[in-house]
């Protein structure tokens, strides 16, 4: 058998290039003339990159073919998103959105009206959605801690109930919330729906927190929503939630190992001017290990993203992988970002550098997409079934 080992097929790699260098080139340099702290580009700025993005066919590379997105599986897109979120905003704003703004993977499960009146419009302009599942009572464990309930009448649905922690939510066009049809409180009766902006009785406020992307309190108070925006049958909600949490976790994670990259680059590049005591950075043993631990564990977070995104692309069961990826590489986040900071000292933790707000957001993705202590539980849970 002739093995010659794992290579990127070369449209692939020539993607990943192309991605890379419009990265750096269009979205790095700009960071340099914009707010620290920005979380979107002025009209003018979105305008001209989202059509140079077009025309370069760097558009919704992750959306299906057919609604008008660039069709690459579950791993090919996790490759892109590496080098999508290598700048300052790459973490909750990949490129500023000038690439396009993925809709909830789980609208693809409702009819084809719905994906036409819902998705392709999102795929075709650019605009922001959101999903909403999180409630003060809970996010971690939705099928017990979702309160919010939606009452049938008519040819209506109606929502009452409060949502938290939920972003996008000021600008979005619509969001999937999930609430309980029913009076259990297991996963049978949660349902889903697509909620449009400008509902009556939707309201929201701000959450301030350590990060620039603010996430918002969601108010629902008797908002009507046509039968037709539910999506799929009554009561099948939970089954559609997993779904959409097992998917978006590898995009997800690849997002942190591409801070890392960058973080580790910038590391490299500063110890090798940098001096203290008459001796260059890059000559000192403690710096040293510090890029090699560096270096080891975002190729590991690399390889385990890839790993469950390919099983995922063949159909098989992923949701084991999604768990440990997403745990892992959140994990080497704060860890390698922390080392670069302590790296440059001062500088590492001043606003001239993107390090202490990747530091900030590095903390807040332990929790996102599920914290590390509920994915231990899950992975535990799945090694010791029978």
């Amino acid at each position: 058998m002739d093995f010659t080992g794992y290579q990127l097929p070369e449209e692939l790699k020539m993607l990943q290039t192309t991605v890379r260098k419009f990265v750096a080139e269009e979205i790095v340099s700009l960071e340099h003339e914009i707010d620290y702290e920005a979380i979107r580009l002025s009209p003018e700025h979105y305008r001209r990159l989202s059509q140079k993005a077009k025309a370069a066919g760097l558009w919704c590379l992750g959306e299906p073919a057919e609604y008008g997105g660039g069709g690459l599986n579950t791993f090919a897109y996790c490759v892109v998103r590496e080098e999508m979120a290598q700048h300052r905003n790459g973490l909750y704003g990949p490129a500023y959105g000038v690439l396009g703004n993925p809709p909830p993977a789980v609208i693809y499960l409702g009819t084809p009206e719905q994906i036409q009146k819902f998705a392709v419009p999102v795929i075709r302009e650019g605009h922001e959605t959101y999903y909403a599942i999180t409630e003060p009572s809970g996010g971690s464990d939705p099928a017990r801690a979702i309160q919010t309930r939606a009452k049938r009448d008519s040819d209506y649905w109606v929502l009452n109930g409060t949502k938290v922690f939920i972003a996008h939510v000021d600008v979005a066009e619509w969001g999937v919330v999930f609430a309980r049809t029913d009076s259990g409180k297991g996963r049978a009766g949660i349902s889903c729906f697509v909620l449009e902006k400008g509902t009556p009785g939707l309201s929201f406020r701000t959450i301030p927190v350590i990060r620039p992307l603010y996430p918002f309190e969601i108010h629902l108070q008797d908002c009507r929503v046509p039968t037709s925006n539910l999506l799929g049958n009554e009561g099948e909600g939970f089954a559609l939630l997993a779904g959409l949490l097992g998917k978006e976790r590898f995009p997800y994670s690849a997002a942190h190992v591409g801070v890392c990259v960058a973080a580790l680059r910038m590391a490299i590049s500063y110890v090798k001017q940098r001096e203290t005591f008459g001796e260059l950075l890059s000559r000192r043993q403690a710096i040293q290990w510090m890029l090699a631990d560096s270096d080891i564990e975002t190729r590991a977070a690399r390889w385990l993203v890839w790993e469950g995104a390919w099983k995922m692309d063949h159909g098989e069961d992923y949701r084991h992988e999604a768990s440990i990826a997403k745990l892992f590489s959140s994990e080497v986040l704060m860890r390698v970002i922390d080392r670069v900071v302590q790296i440059h000292g001062g500088y590492g933790v001043s606003k001239d550098l993107p390090l202490e707000r990747w530091y900030r957001e590095a903390r807040v993705r332990r929790i996102g997409e599920g914290p590390s202590e509920v994915h231990r539980m899950v992975i535990a849970r799945d090694l010791l079934r029978d």
